[in-house]
């Protein structure tokens, strides 16, 4: 899916209600006396985060906000009526920008809410002036202006898991089967050369360029695959059972491989815990179960077994089998929903 990753828009807080002059008139009081009440505060501005990653797209020629202006003060001490804020929803993953003030916000967790902008403070009604010396005060206060800014918003995609793996170990295959997305695939190498996206039940899904043994040192798609892979929560890491039938050595050397290069990528930035990509939580996922000859069919169950052992969840799958893709997607989403309540909590 074509993907609109920057915004510029203009917004304004509400400006606050102006105070006014009454009196109070009422049979049988005598002296009734100044009456006029506050103005309402202006509604504030907010930006809020959401799963959707296709919304800037939907404010291409909406480029101006405004929250509601406060209502002036009434008469018999009446406060007039707060403007209600605005909400503007964005992106999980969008850095919006002040370009006034130069201050940044990221949306990083679905909910999260920000005010940008804050609306002006009622004015005073006359009531507020009385005294023991100014008993029928004339004077009141004009609501003051909401803050006003141009904003300017970048998506730095953050996908809830990114699916790695040597080329062909069926990553696009995978995304293809699991959303909606139409990436692109083949019998050779590199096919994907960008990332693409796709929806599963909620949650950004992204195929990563296959990369292989030196990438971290800038070999096949090298660090152009791990800048990717940085903007992903999670990994669900795709082994072929092809390379178990090959002579490459077997599916965890395969796997072991991958791995390395992850934790040097680290190293040579000096990455700290909460970017390290080594330590981003995984899902080892074994594919291509349908290559494995009918008299070999016993190697499934082992290598299962043998991933077990380093304490992930692992699956096995076939892409020409919708039952163990249905049940993999299930077991993704259930995955997913807890990492982010622990991010929450």
């Amino acid at each position: 899916m074509a993907l609109i990753d920057e915004l510029k828009f203009h917004a304004k807080a509400g400006s606050g209600g102006d105070g006014v002059v009454r009196w109070r008139r009422e049979k049988f009081i005598a002296k009734g006396g100044p009456a006029g009440g506050d103005g309402g505060r202006g509604g504030d501005v907010y930006v809020e985060a959401v799963r959707n990653n296709q919304l800037l797209a939907q404010y291409r020629h909406v480029n101006q906000f405004s929250a509601q202006n406060g209502e002036p003060g009434g008469s018999k001490s009446l406060h007039g009526a707060n403007g209600d804020d605005f909400i503007i929803n964005l992106p999980i993953g969008s850095i919006v920008t002040n370009k006034l003030t130069g201050e940044k916000i990221q949306l990083l967790f679905e909910g999260e809410k920000f005010m940008i902008l804050h609306g002006g403070g009622g004015g005073k009604g006359n009531e507020h002036f009385k005294s023991s010396t100014n008993v029928s005060p004339l004077d009141w206060t004009p609501g003051r202006e909401g803050e006003a800014a141009d904003f300017f918003v970048e998506l730095e995609l953050i996908a809830d898991a990114g699916l790695i793996g040597l080329p062909n170990a069926g990553k696009s295959s995978l995304l293809n089967s699991v959303t909606h997305a139409k990436a692109k695939v083949g019998d050779y190498a590199f096919t994907t050369l960008d990332p693409n996206l796709g929806d599963c039940f909620g949650y950004t899904l992204a195929d990563i360029p296959g990369l292989i043994e030196g990438a971290s040192e800038g070999k096949g798609l090298g660090i152009q695959f791990l800048r990717h892979i940085k903007r992903t929560r999670a990994l669900v890491h795709l082994v072929s059972f092809e390379n178990e039938l090959s002579e490459d050595g077997g599916m965890m050397k395969i796997y072991k491989e991958i791995r390395a290069e992850l934790e040097k990528y680290d190293t040579s930035l000096s990455l700290s815990a909460e970017e390290s990509l080594a330590a981003k939580e995984e899902i080892i996922l074994l594919t291509k179960t349908d290559v494995v000859p009918v008299d070999r069919k016993g190697i499934i169950g082992k290598e299962i077994e043998e991933f077990k052992k380093l304490g992930k969840p692992v699956y096995a799958i076939s892409l020409f089998d919708d039952a163990s893709v249905k049940a993999f997607s299930d077991e993704l989403v259930r995955f997913l929903r807890a990492e982010e309540e622990k991010r929450k909590a």
